[in-house]
């Protein structure tokens, strides 16, 4: 499948799901995108239309030592310590198209470690 062909794709089922996916303040949108090198998760308030918290692998206290994968889930425990700051309990998981496996199962795995209800 061609590169333009394969993004469109995604992001065809990235609108699918957003259609029935979206966040409140009680239990915002946690939001994952996945580039070749890194990872960046973002709990979401999609009724005012802000970031609540945000992390990625490339913040100095948050990167894991070793492969793409355990970056990710120190990202999901890095969100999760976030969101208990600024009082969330609970998420709604939001894929970004992706399929639910490797970094962006990691970052769900480490937010629900971290204590995040998803």
């Amino acid at each position: 499948m061609e590169g333009a062909q394969k993004r469109l794709h995604r992001i065809r089922r990235h609108q699918r799901v957003r259609r029935r996916v979206s966040g409140s303040i009680e239990r915002p949108r946690l939001a994952v995108y996945r580039s070749n090198r890194h990872i960046y998760a973002q709990l979401i308030d999609d009724v005012a239309a802000r970031t609540v918290v945000a992390a990625s692998d490339m913040e100095s206290g948050v990167s894991a030592d070793g492969s793409k994968t355990a970056k990710a889930k120190a990202v999901g425990q890095a969100l999760a310590s976030r969101a208990r700051e600024a009082g969330v309990e609970r998420a709604v998981f939001d894929r970004g198209g992706r399929l639910y496996q490797g970094r962006v199962a990691a970052v769900a795995e480490g937010a629900r470690e971290g204590g995040l209800t998803i």
